[in-house]
């Protein structure tokens, strides 16, 4: 069955980096985009990146432009979610979504915690 299972979060201070992983299985990986989204705690669900099926194109939203970089390697299954100059306002559960972030099936998440 479709899986994806997210990994790489943690504590780190402002302005520190992150790296965050996706792990999927169960499904033509390269065929499908995947997307990150983010929950803060008492907030909803926020659409953070999308990356295509070939990882030609990629989509960030205003709020994390310039400083993460969203990648994926086909040939491993990975998804990966570069974070750098985190800030406070980024601390949220992280997840991966196959295609649509609202819809697709997502994985557990990781905790992504930046303290100021």
């Amino acid at each position: 069955q479709v899986q994806l299972v997210e990994s790489g979060g943690g504590t780190v201070q402002s302005g520190g980096s992150l790296r965050l992983s996706c792990a999927a299985s169960g499904f033509s990986f390269s065929r499908d985009a995947i997307s990150w989204s983010r929950q803060a705690p008492e907030k909803g669900l926020e659409w953070v990146s999308t990356i295509s099926g070939d990882g030609g194109h990629t989509y960030y939203s205003d709020s994390v432009k310039g400083r993460f970089i969203v990648s994926r390697d086909n040939d491993k299954n990975m998804v990966y979610l570069q974070m750098d100059n985190l800030k406070p306002e980024d601390t949220a559960v992280y997840y991966c979504a196959r295609s649509n972030w609202k819809t697709g099936v997502r994985g557990q998440g990781t905790q992504v915690t930046v303290s100021s």
